[in-house]
């Protein structure tokens, strides 16, 4: 079959969505909260291939694999903005300046409604503040992809897996000119499932969320893992039509909620027990592997681990990249690139001994994150224990053995 039903548990960016001449393929969650392609009418597939060359999944080397030309530690000169931010700001400052040069920005925002990360288009600077700050879950792509227009400039945002396919996609379209990629140090997507489930479980304290913010700075960098939830009886709803300068620099609080329970979500997170099959077994996009123009991420090494305002780590893929982000209002420091990805991943994440059973309690409402979080640590503690009678054991064997 020429076509992606060979496929299952891919990345789920959509390009396949995308291409396809017969609009069949729709994406849609599996039963594990992770989205992945379906051909809806496999009668009406052509067979034309186009869905295969723009699948970064299906193809084992990078669409782009170029050198990083340059590495820098960086942050907003705006010390509100800094704040507002995951990081340094970089992202967001690099955003805002090519808005100002007449390109749109596909991004990713919280949708309330549909209780999910996507991908939207933003032309103006109020539209763009949605996007600021990380988003910690899988996001919905194809509605914001398909609102590309080819003839226009763009800067696109995404996981590495999403923009090396959608390098694919505008490389065979001739339109690379137009556009401007960056990805970041991912370190692999979660189940919609565990965002669902801890959903259920705030909203009985909340409300129904009406916003939600990762990695609030508010009691300093290094100590950002925390969820930040406004619900209908918790917070007050943001309005995004307000101007720039009142939801950046004005009495808006709505980064600072009134809710913050962030840290079940984030042991599980990073337990490496619930991430989708693809981050294990089939990512090729650690350390300095991009096919982005930029590469952005928290700069955690030693270097700068005093520092709570937040720095952005940045390597830069090409010319282009480059050039943009000179023009950022930014402070840089340019650093050797083992400083500026200290702490970042060089390998895929390994599943943890508990992946089977974690998914299985993921599919279980009757379970907590709590209650996961609990199972993994006594298991966790159980390997200790066996570890600690192993080692003397191994030692006597050693001895007698010699």
């Amino acid at each position: 079959m020429n076509n992606i039903t060979q496929f299952s548990d891919c990345y789920g960016c959509g390009m396949c969505a995308i291409v396809c001449p017969k609009q069949i393929i729709s994406i849609q969650q599996n039963i594990n909260g992770f989205y992945e392609p379906v051909i809806n009418n496999d009668n009406e597939c052509i067979h034309c291939g186009q869905c295969l060359k723009v699948c970064s999944y299906a193809d084992e080397q990078l669409a782009q694999n170029n050198d990083v030309l340059a590495s820098y530690a960086a942050w907003s000169k705006d010390p509100v903005i800094r704040k507002k931010c995951s990081s340094g700001g970089v992202g967001f400052e690099i955003s805002k300046i090519l808005l100002e040069q007449g390109y749109k920005i596909c991004g990713v925002r919280y949708n309330p409604t549909l209780n999910r990360a996507e991908h939207y288009i933003s032309v103006s600077k109020e539209e763009l503040v949605q996007s600021a700050g990380s988003k910690y879950i899988q996001s919905y792509t194809v509605d914001g992809f398909r609102s590309i227009d080819r003839k226009e400039k763009y800067l696109v945002v995404g996981t590495p897996c999403q923009i090396d396919s959608f390098r694919r996609y505008i490389r065979k379209n001739h339109i690379e000119e137009n556009f401007i990629l960056m990805d970041f140090f991912c370190h692999g997507v979660p189940s919609k499932k565990m965002w669902d489930k801890y959903l259920s479980e705030t909203e009985k304290i909340t409300g129904k969320v009406i916003y939600a913010s990762w990695r609030n700075k508010i009691t300093g960098w290094h100590d950002s893992l925390a969820m930040d939830i406004d619900g209908e009886h918790t917070g007050e709803k943001v309005n995004w039509h307000d101007s720039y300068n009142l939801l950046i620099k004005g009495e808006k609080t709505f980064l600072n909620s009134r809710y913050s329970q962030g840290d079940a979500f984030y042991q599980l997170f990073l337990s490496d027990n619930c991430l989708g099959k693809a981050c294990y077994d089939h990512c090729k996009f650690k350390f300095r592997s991009s096919s982005a123009d930029i590469r952005i991420g928290d700069l955690w090494g030693k270097k700068y681990q005093e520092n709570e305002d937040g720095i952005t780590g940045v390597a830069v893929f090409s010319k282009k990249g480059k050039s943009v982000l000179m023009q950022s209002n930014c402070e840089f420091v340019e650093e050797h690139f083992d400083t500026v990805a200290e702490g970042q991943m060089k390998a895929p994440a390994k599943r943890g001994r508990m992946y089977p059973i974690v998914q299985k309690m993921l599919l279980n409402d009757d379970t907590s994150i709590k209650e996961i979080n609990l199972l993994i640590l006594k298991e966790k503690k159980r390997r200790m224990n066996i570890e600690r009678i192993k080692h003397p054991l191994r030692t006597l064997l050693n001895i007698i053995k010699k």
